[in-house]
């Protein structure tokens, strides 16, 4: 059975490489969002949470995508696999628990309860998941 071709390894990294930068710009927003906004062109934002979260996200398929491009196996598509929903969850989850911790956020009781619950789902499956893997 033939391995993945170079062109797919090369192609996997430069889609991971656009995931990082896009994801470190996106947690750049925090300290500047009205900087990086005004820099870019683009509509500017009332709370750096949204796009900080969607920044950890994006550094999660980004991960994805170099485990995806070191795996050994055929040329055939598999999706996402074990490691990549690691990364994804847990790079998602504590972006949102650095927020939960750091962030100041004046929320309502249910909103802390919300996300606090969420947090905690993606950073426990995630960590169950890397268990199951180390069997």
């Amino acid at each position: 059975m033939a391995g993945k071709s170079l062109q797919t390894n090369k192609l996997l990294i430069v889609d991971a490489t656009i995931n990082f930068a896009l994801g470190i710009l996106l947690l750049f927003s925090i300290p500047f969002s009205s900087q990086i906004t005004e820099f870019l062109g683009v509509p500017t934002i009332q709370h750096a949470f949204y796009p900080s979260i969607m920044g950890g996200v994006f550094i999660g398929i980004g991960i994805a995508l170099l485990i995806e491009a070191k795996r050994k196996g055929t040329n055939k598509m598999v999706g996402l696999g074990l490691g990549g929903a690691i990364a994804i969850n847990l790079c998602g989850g504590l972006v949102l628990l650095a927020w939960l911790l750091l962030g100041g956020l004046n929320l309502p009781l249910r909103g802390s309860i919300f996300l606090w619950a969420i947090a905690i789902l993606l950073v426990g499956i995630s960590s169950l998941e890397w268990i199951a893997n180390q069997k």
